[in-house]
């Protein structure tokens, strides 16, 4: 991707200050928290400029301060943060990043959170219940925030909780390129792992030309992270199954689901999921199971104590470097996934 102008000139307008001529600059500017460093540089390198310099330090008593080390007035703020654990503290070091910004008088901020904390939380499922995921658009529009950039929401719902643009950025072409290339399209057939992600598995079968298989599940409202597989609809028989998810966090969900589809007669199982959260036991789950590999990009980091042979991460960097490249040209960030965007 050709580097992005982080200073733009804009001589439609000019007004006359005696012999001198002010002309108005649209500035790039880009700033990461302390989450996902390496994410952050990187996505700086793909835009060929520099994550701003800030300093950022916790207090004895777990309190966050932040201070912006150059002049952001006027500016076009992107602010990254990948909301891992700790997430708490990572949610509240980004929306002060945000304050600071606004009150510094930056012309624009965008939140960038590859991965959008609380997002499982977007509905009453029973009496008494939050709606975080409402909450945290909420917090970041009362942050000061403009707009908000994410990728592979846990539903797209999500996107009408914040007053403002929303760009929703997807994995899908980065993950099914790389799959693609490495399996016979010919013999996968999609499985979505439930019926709420049915409609991202649609567009994987889109995109690879592949037959669809659902997993019909019941989840324990009272145990969230049980489940209780119930059975395959579709012919997986022989078959290279592609599970396919927003996200992994302890591992249950693929584990039964691998156990249930080599038991249908599948003769292979691969994971692709755009979040590996991998909280435990996820890690000894699927080191220890009979999936051949896990895929997931970097939209939050993962521990050298959590990776094992068969995961295979895959930047998010280019895409997010891309999307921030429209939206500071006033671009087309739709325009980046043609037929995955839905």
């Amino acid at each position: 991707m050709t580097p992005v102008i982080a200073e733009i000139t804009d001589l439609g307008e000019t007004e006359p200050v005696g012999e001198i001529t002010r002309i108005q600059q649209k500035r790039l500017m880009l700033f990461g928290g302390r989450s996902h460093p390496e994410l952050f540089e990187a996505v700086a390198a793909q835009l060929g400029t520099e994550l701003t310099p800030m300093s950022a330090r916790d207090f004895a008593n777990g309190e966050i301060f932040v201070r912006f080390h150059e002049s952001v007035r006027g500016c076009d703020a992107f602010v990254m943060q990948s909301h891992c654990a700790d997430i708490n503290t990572w949610i509240m070091e980004q929306l002060i990043m945000v304050d600071a910004l606004k009150r510094a008088s930056a012309e624009r901020i965008t939140v960038v959170t590859p991965f959008y904390g609380y997002a499982r939380q977007d509905k009453k499922h029973r009496g008494r219940e939050p709606i975080t995921a409402r909450l945290m658009a909420d917090l970041f529009k009362a942050a000061g925030a403009d707009r908000l950039m994410t990728v592979d929401l846990h539903t797209s719902q999500i996107q009408g909780f914040f007053d403002g643009p929303v760009d929703h950025l997807f994995a899908l072409p980065l993950l099914a390129d790389y799959l693609g290339e490495r399996l016979d399209r010919d013999r996968i057939t999609v499985v979505s792992p439930d019926a709420g992600r049915v409609r991202v598995a649609e567009r994987w079968t889109d995109v690879l030309g592949s037959p669809l298989a659902i997993i019909h599940k019941r989840r324990d409202p009272d145990t969230p992270n049980e489940v209780t597989v119930l059975e395959v609809v579709g012919d997986v028989k022989d078959r290279v199954c592609v599970v396919v998810d927003d996200m992994i966090d302890t591992g249950g969900t693929i584990d039964k689901a691998a156990d249930l589809l080599f038991a249908q007669g599948a003769s292979d199982v691969v994971v692709a999921a755009t979040h590996g959260v991998l909280s435990d036991p996820a890690t000894e789950r699927l080191k220890n199971s009979r999936i051949s590999e896990v895929v997931v990009t970097n939209t939050l980091p993962i521990p050298s104590d959590r990776h094992f042979d068969k995961l295979t991460v895959l930047s998010i960097a280019p895409l997010i470097a891309q999307a921030v490249h429209e939206v500071f040209t006033d671009g087309s960030v739709t325009s980046l996934f043609g037929s995955a965007h839905g």
